[in-house]
């Protein structure tokens, strides 16, 4: 049977990148409970960054994080409190010099939620309709290559390493002047796990449009793979050259020790001269080794390469604790998590 006739159910329970996160956890659960036992912490996580609120495994403030990123590698990025009226907004927008499109996202979130790309005063209404919290707005970084890049360094140490260089390739259809967008969609198994919400966000009117021959259209600008992004394995990437551009973006990080930049560059030869680089977002100890979900990639080579990233974020707690710094007490954390559902 051919591939795109397959029922999605299947694809998914076939290929672990589609797999949901509690899903794809669950045997690393007794890994996870082993680090935790060496460090002597359930929460050994929460002191590698304590420049982070709880190491950024929950409920962290973005813009309290690019707040501390050297302003050279940052988007233009302004934050709205909840409850802020239009014309204030307007008003920042004037003058920060920021032009749509723009990117809003909420202060605290995950996994792509609630993450939109703007292109008028129109659609900024219907956002503010939709979100109640605290957000951010950014400029719209036209480079064409987004990488999340992570990074470690021990405690005490000058010197860290990239571990994870991750690509992405955002969901896209090149049209053949005859079929329509949802039809084109078809024709891929990624883009069928999102026809519906692709429907719900352009319309009917837009699923039916005929895209001429040979345009690439990028149907989801958001890079989450959530979202229908495919993160490719580019750790083909990786050397002293990079390690060095980061050490030089990281050091000036005070406290932070492990976690992913999300970034867009304007080419990799600028990517290893450490110009042209914006990082959008800083993500601490929940971040992935985004390349294990490069579909060429196997079930046990994700988990190996999962599993080693835990070792280093527990030897980094174990160092930490050495120094003094405490891991946060479960009962903390547990409060944080049920609150912010609660919302």
């Amino acid at each position: 049977m051919n591939k795109l006739q397959l029922p999605l159910w299947l694809i998914k329970l076939t290929h672990f990148e589609y797999w949901t996160w509690w899903m794809f956890y669950i045997p690393l659960l007794p890994y996870g409970l082993f680090q935790a036992i060496r460090s002597r912490s359930l929460t050994f996580f929460t002191n590698v960054d304590p420049c982070i609120d709880y190491g950024g495994f929950f409920g962290e403030s973005k813009i309290d994080i690019l707040k501390q990123i050297p302003a050279e590698y940052l988007p233009k990025t302004i934050f709205i409190e909840k409850g802020s009226d239009l014309k204030s907004i307007i008003d920042k927008l004037i003058q920060e010099d920021l032009v749509y499109p723009i990117i809003c996202k909420p202060n605290v979130g995950e996994r792509g939620t609630q993450v939109e790309k703007l292109y008028s005063n129109y659609d900024l209404v219907n956002y503010l309709n939709k979100v109640q919290d605290d957000f951010i707005i950014q400029e719209f970084i036209t480079y064409d290559i987004e990488l999340g890049v992570l990074y470690y360094r021990f405690p005490d140490q000058k010197q860290g390493h990239v571990s994870s260089i991750t690509r992405k390739e955002f969901l896209s259809v090149m049209g053949d002047g005859k079929s329509t967008v949802e039809e084109l969609m078809q024709q891929s198994t990624r883009a069928r796990f999102q026809l519906d919400a692709m429907r719900n966000r352009i319309g009917d009117m837009g699923m039916k449009e005929v895209i001429k021959n040979g345009e690439k259209r990028i149907l989801e600008p958001i890079g989450n793979h959530c979202r229908g992004t495919k993160f490719l394995d580019n750790n083909f990437l990786k050397n002293s050259q990079l390690d060095a551009i980061f050490d030089k973006i990281a050091l000036q990080i005070d406290g932070f020790h492990y976690g992913r930049f999300d970034m867009k560059v304007k080419s990799i030869e600028d990517l290893y001269e450490g110009k042209n680089i914006r990082i959008m977002e800083l993500n601490g100890v929940s971040s992935e080794p985004g390349h294990i979900y490069d579909p060429q990639n196997t079930l046990w080579a994700a988990y190996r390469d999962l599993a080693q990233h835990w070792k280093i974020i527990a030897d980094i707690s174990i160092l930490q604790n050495k120094k003094g710094f405490n891991t946060v007490p479960i009962s903390i954390l547990w409060k944080v998590v049920k609150e912010h559902f609660a919302d």
